[in-house]
């Protein structure tokens, strides 16, 4: 196709191919012929509508004249925002990022239609098309002439939430480029941003900015609460909610820190703060989910404790919640290897579960798509522990080889020393083919740290 000079070459190319005349075509079509003839003669611009339409009729797939069109329309000639958003929509709705990208560069190089560009983005934001609006934040973000702009920290937000992944490295690259805007957010949106920018350091493990951010949470939500009644807000959820979840981090910050009395505190005390609101919101949603994460969470850290009895009740809890099995059987592993129990019954009925460590990790409830790798790195991790010292070798090394993959994969520089640890530790256990998987994931890591 790149070969002809435009559009119209393929429309009156294919007319002669197919014997049709410019009567039957516009039948075909759909389009005035008057209006065909226009466009084929090059007097009349085409729409987006119209091109679907001809594209269509010729049989050809949707968006393939896409390319071709921003050249045509947006690159060799002045753009025009009548036409530009239509085009932009239909090519995230076809997912063509390739073509955004490289239309809105060239429309941006003297900055024009910015404040469009934002709206769009935010509108393509709303309805899940995140990375067509990717794109867009970016070009608007380069082009922000004034770098205190709550639009510039808008787009740095967005870009923020978009582009979090299962690459930890990549992910403190963001999380610092992004920090610094959080101030200059509108105040509506400051404590959703530091929910997220907590939550993104409980996905690194860095557990003191996660615990700083919490109590920084609680305080402006505290604030937030006693001007309730002088101006709306948009923030996603009641204001209550946010000092309710910097409770729940806290209490996330004690169970890292093994002071699992403490995280029955906070739990405690979130749990209450969602009760005295249950009247108010009785049928919100986020209520049922901190009751259900205060009941998991009262016995998961009476299991960390070493109360092995509480196991039954827990995972009576959890086993009809899929969210919380993979992080509910990563904490029964270290209270097992711990205090030196036998869960093998338990490892036996969630088999299913463990065995699929490389399906999607999706984002679910509360966990993001950081926190699911991470988990399934402990996991496997404390299989291997758990297997090892039960002198289930075979078993020992499968898990272990899987924590050092997937550790190696999100590039996790703690958690595989952790691996490389335990492997020096149980290698003489290990088989020559065992040692050889070992050998090419460790030369991996010293090849992707020279890329």
């Amino acid at each position: 196709m790149k070969e002809m000079s435009n559009i119209r070459s393929y429309i009156e190319n294919h007319l002669k191919d197919n014997g049709y005349k410019l009567q039957q075509f516009s039948e075909i079509v759909d389009i005035n012929v008057g209006t065909l003839s226009a466009i084929i003669r090059g007097t009349r611009l085409i729409s987006m509508n119209q091109l679907d339409l001809i594209t269509s009729a010729m049989g050809l797939e949707q968006g393939c004249f896409y390319d071709m069109y921003g050249v045509e329309y947006f690159i060799d000639s002045a753009p025009h925002w009548r036409r530009l958003e239509p085009f932009i929509y239909r090519c995230a709705e076809l997912d063509k990022l390739d073509i955004i990208q490289q239309v809105i560069t060239h429309v941006t190089d003297d900055h024009s239609y910015i404040d469009e560009l934002f709206e769009v983005a935010e509108d393509l934001y709303n309805k899940g098309m995140k990375q067509a609006a990717l794109i867009l934040y970016e070009c608007v973000s380069e082009c922000e002439k004034y770098q205190h702009s709550e639009r510039l920290a808008m787009c740095q937000y967005r870009i923020f939430l978009i582009s979090m992944g299962s690459d930890q490295k990549e992910n403190r690259r963001i999380i610092s480029k992004f920090e610094p805007f959080i101030e200059r957010l509108d105040q509506d949106y400051q404590l959703d941003a530091i929910k997220d920018l907590a939550n993104a350091y409980w996905g690194l493990h860095e557990w003191n900015k996660m615990k700083d951010l919490s109590q920084e949470l609680e305080r402006r939500a505290n604030l937030a609460m006693k001007q309730t009644k002088k101006r709306g807000s948009k923030s996603q959820y009641p204001f209550f909610v946010y000092k309710a979840y910097a409770n729940l981090l806290f209490s996330n910050y004690c169970d890292y820190a093994k002071n699992y009395k403490e995280a029955l505190k906070y739990t405690d005390i979130y749990e209450k703060i969602i009760e005295n609101e249950a009247k108010v919101y009785a049928d919100y949603e986020v209520l049922h989910k901190f009751r259900e994460w205060a009941k998991f969470n009262k016995c998961l850290y009476k299991v960390m404790m070493g109360r092995k009895e509480v196991i039954p009740e827990y995972i009576a809890y959890i086993e009809h919640s899929e969210e919380e099995i993979l992080p509910a059987m990563v904490k029964i592993l270290q209270s097992a290897n711990r205090y030196q129990y036998d869960i093998d019954e338990v490892l036996i009925r969630f088999k299913a579960q463990i065995d699929a460590k490389f399906s999607d990790a999706r984002s679910q409830g509360r966990y993001t798509v950081q926190s699911w790798y991470y988990r399934r790195v402990v996991l496997f991790y404390e299989l291997a522990f758990y297997y090892f010292n039960k002198k289930w070798f075979e078993l020992g090394a499968v898990s272990l080889l899987t924590s050092l993959e997937l550790s190696i994969f999100v590039k996790d520089d703690v958690l595989i020393s952790k691996c490389v640890n335990l492997y020096g530790q149980f290698k003489e256990h290990l088989t020559n083919q065992d040692h050889d998987k070992y050998k090419i994931l460790v030369d991996n890591i010293y090849i992707e740290a020279s890329l």
